[in-house]
């Protein structure tokens, strides 16, 4: 067995453990691989091992990336941060985007999305416990959004993702992932139909998967640590 699914093995019995002390249905938390910096390879290792669903921070690597892998049926996420001169193959090569923190953005996707393509399925990002360094946008704030981009006709609002400040336990983790959940259930008495919760890390799946999250972002519990000469494009 390759490094990188015994890690998937050992990510995959933590989200289940997770789930059954939560008492939760294990089918209802997806596991997304975060493979951000790290090469096509490594994808389809993890492929091999039975992952599907993959997230990308940076989208001209992601690009390249989905390129290489074109011969396999893979579920493209995008989950760092969109700037208007990136929306194009965003919209046109991906199948999710987490996050989604201005109309702005949600406006280009939803025109540049081709009608080819099923409509994109979206998250709102909220910056849930103010980091000063965390992009989202406020709680309040994610109503108001949330409607406005239901009604794009290219795009789908899925729910709500939140990248919050580490906590130092699990206590303290889950009681703000708890705050998204609580900012879910809010919006869906809105009528929005909401269903998923995109939260929750390598360090803190546990206690996000407690709190509710339906997506577990992974990458290095699976891949490794990042490259250390790795640059960002």
């Amino acid at each position: 067995m390759t490094t990188i699914a015994s890690n998937l093995q050992e990510v995959r019995a933590r989200i289940a453990a997770a789930c059954r002390a939560a008492g939760r249905d294990e089918a209802g938390v997806a596991l997304l691989a975060v493979s951000k910096t790290f090469g096509a390879d490594a994808v389809r290792a993890a492929h091999a091992a039975g992952q599907r669903a993959f997230g990308e921070n940076y989208i001209q690597e992601a690009g390249d990336k989905l390129g290489a892998l074109r011969d396999l049926p893979l579920e493209w996420h995008c989950i760092g941060p969109i700037q208007s001169n990136k929306t194009r193959p965003v919209a046109e090569q991906f199948d999710w985007v987490h996050t989604l923190d201005r109309l702005k953005i949600a406006e280009r996707l939803s025109a540049q999305r081709p009608d080819a393509l099923a409509p994109l399925n979206v998250c709102i990002q909220v910056n849930i416990d103010g980091g000063a360094t965390k992009s989202g946008v406020a709680p309040a704030d994610a109503l108001a959004l949330a409607q406005a981009v239901a009604v794009l006709p290219r795009l789908r609002v899925r729910g709500l993702m939140t990248i919050p400040e580490p906590s130092p336990d699990f206590e303290s983790a889950r009681a703000v992932h708890a705050r998204t959940k609580a900012l879910f259930d809010q919006l869906n008495a809105h009528g929005l139909g909401l269903d998923t919760l995109s939260m929750g890390m390598s360090a803190d799946l546990e206690a996000a998967i407690a709190a509710g999250s339906t997506i577990v972002r992974v990458g290095t519990a699976i891949f490794g640590a990042r490259p250390a000469s790795y640059k960002a494009v």
